[in-house]
């Protein structure tokens, strides 16, 4: 799996936070999110998809090893 942020979309809502922590951080000043593993082991990959899903300004691009998004 790889991740990847498109920061310039990210609103700051923070759900990636909760879904995936390990994965995903925000900063202290704007909230924005910070990508802490752009490749996460298997045991996140569940955490990530789900973080990519309640992304509401769809901010977080998941491929899998293929490289399709």
């Amino acid at each position: 799996m790889q991740v990847e942020i498109d920061e310039p979309r990210c609103v700051a809502a923070g759900h990636c936070v909760v879904a995936a922590p390990e994965v995903f951080d925000q900063r202290d000043d704007d909230g924005v999110v910070v990508l802490l593993d752009a490749n996460p082991p298997d045991d996140e990959h569940e955490h990530v998809r789900e973080a990519a899903l309640l992304c509401p300004a769809a901010a977080i691009i998941v491929r899998d090893r293929g490289g399709a998004p």
